[in-house]
């Protein structure tokens, strides 16, 4: 299996909200990172958006394609 990548998100939240993250990931037992992962993932499929797979994302570019 390859190994797979990752992106970083940098954003501004309420800290109350981020808190709540917080409390929900530990109960869990998940990474605040995780766990917003898993909650887009989650929004995503009950709204029908399509989530490609990493090797559509990351796929090596054949020689001569720009």
């Amino acid at each position: 299996m390859p190994p797979t990548k990752s992106a970083t998100l940098n954003l501004r939240i309420d800290p109350a909200i981020k808190e709540a993250a917080r409390i929900a990931a530990l109960r869990e037992h998940r990474s605040v990172a995780n766990l917003i992962e898993l909650l887009v993932r989650r929004h995503c499929q009950a709204h029908g958006i399509e989530i490609p797979q990493q090797e559509e994302l990351f796929a090596a570019k054949e020689p001569g394609d720009e």
